[in-house]
């Protein structure tokens, strides 16, 4: 497997394994906005490692999706299957996908780049909560990569949200890579 530019992209056997555990769990199935979840799951993977993030962001990239979005309807597992899900990609990585999964995108996102910004909102149990600083960087990277991918993936999408992901971005500069910033600016401008 090659990444852009020729770079090889890293496959773990944890990578191989996540990859069998979310085909098995239906993913190649699913519909989403520009082919299957399978799909888009694995760019925003592929994306993140492009990045440089480390495994525990890569996997969680892979499985961001797994508990459903603020943005999909449907979901490959229900909550009650945390455990199961953490024993494939490891806890870290879970608690990165559950709190994307959580995020109430219309009352969160705005606080992003704001003081408010460590105040998250989860639409699983309706709630606000504190977040630091490392918990936001890795949702901002993740979210990053899949807006970015989606937007790369369909120009259709991309013409439609261009505007609201650029001011998006914007907030989140700083809280982001460099190499993730760079991506944004030489992909999408």
């Amino acid at each position: 497997m090659r990444a852009a530019r020729g770079r090889p992209t890293r496959v773990s056997a944890d990578d191989a394994s996540a990859l069998a555990r979310l085909h098995a769990l239906g993913a190649g199935r699913f519909i989403h906005v520009n082919g299957t979840l399978e799909r888009h799951l694995r760019g925003t993977q592929r994306l993140l490692r492009r990045f440089g993030g480390r495994d525990a962001l890569c996997l969680a990239g892979l499985y961001h999706a797994v508990y459903g979005t603020d943005g999909i309807t449907g979901r490959l597992v229900e909550l009650g299957a945390r455990k199961a899900i953490a024993a494939v990609i490891g806890d870290e990585a879970e608690r990165m996908v559950y709190l994307y999964a959580a995020c109430d995108r219309d009352r969160f996102h705005p606080r992003i780049g704001t003081p408010m910004q460590h105040v998250f909102v989860d639409r699983f149990v309706d709630a606000e909560y504190g977040i630091d600083e490392p918990q936001l960087r890795d949702f901002c990277e993740i979210t990053l990569a899949n807006e970015l991918e989606l937007a790369l993936a369909g120009e259709r999408f991309r013409l439609r949200h261009q505007t609201e992901l650029s001011q998006l971005f914007v907030r989140m500069d700083g809280l982001v890579s460099d190499s993730a910033r760079r991506a944004v600016s030489d992909m999408l401008h």
